[in-house]
């Protein structure tokens, strides 16, 4: 009986505490619900004016900026690389698009094609600077665009940065398509330095971990040679 009574009472404390809290709650509803109304329909402004600029403003410029942008792909796949940066003069090339529609995934993009083109015409320091404007997060474009500011920076005769970005573009891509070619040019790099231990190290991955690629099958003389330049 007196354990009844002691759970009656403990229940009665935890429903007056909950009482109490709801209480107290109202009270901070009643005397913040001005502050409350303003953050909760500046939640919904944000959110309806995102969605708003997404299907009103976002989507429709993307149209814009594709079909702005076919002509200058057409261009870049001819190998105009000169029209397919500047236009035609009735047509915009990718610079424009960059500047009209930089905003924009196509406008993004524009940035990797500049780069290939600057690259293509040989002026290797503007095709880093567009390389580097473009964002890509997949595991395809991202490691290409970096590989290619590796092929910019070894022909200006800035190895390390070669290197390194090679490195990077390697490690980005984790398949067995692109990390083989990008070590192989590490390696490459490496020995036009004479760091043969390191040129060494890169083969022996190239050997190990890509087993079967066009690059692993030929990578046992590179090994030898760099083998014997090191000493080892």
């Amino acid at each position: 009986m007196a354990k009844k009574k002691q759970n009656l009472k403990q229940s009665e404390d935890n429903l007056g505490a909950f009482e109490s809290t709801l209480s107290r709650t109202e009270q901070f509803i009643e005397k913040n619900q001005k502050t409350i109304i303003y953050v909760v329909i500046g939640i919904v402004l944000l959110v309806g004016g995102y969605i708003g600029y997404r299907s009103f403003i976002q989507q429709p410029r993307e149209k814009e900026a594709a079909a702005t942008a076919f002509v200058a792909e057409y261009y870049f796949e001819i190998d105009s690389f000169k029209l397919a940066l500047e236009g035609d003069g009735k047509n915009a090339g990718f610079l424009d698009i960059i500047d009209d529609y930089g905003s924009t995934d196509v406008g993004n993009l524009a940035n990797y094609y500049a780069g290939v083109c600057y690259m293509r015409l040989g002026q290797f320091e503007t095709a880093i600077d567009y390389l580097e404007d473009f964002d890509a997060d997949d595991n395809m474009l991202k490691p290409l665009s970096v590989g290619l500011i590796g092929d910019a920076n070894a022909e200006l005769g800035k190895m390390e940065e070669a290197i390194a970005n090679y490195e990077k573009a390697a490690k980005l891509a984790e398949n067995e398509f692109l990390s083989p070619i990008y070590l192989m040019r590490a390696g490459l790099a490496y020995e036009s330095l004479n760091k043969w231990d390191k040129a060494l190290e890169v083969y022996n991955r190239i050997d190990k971990e890509y087993y079967g690629t066009t690059e692993q099958r030929n990578i046992e003389k590179y090994i030898t040679r760099a083998k014997l330049k090191a000493g080892k």
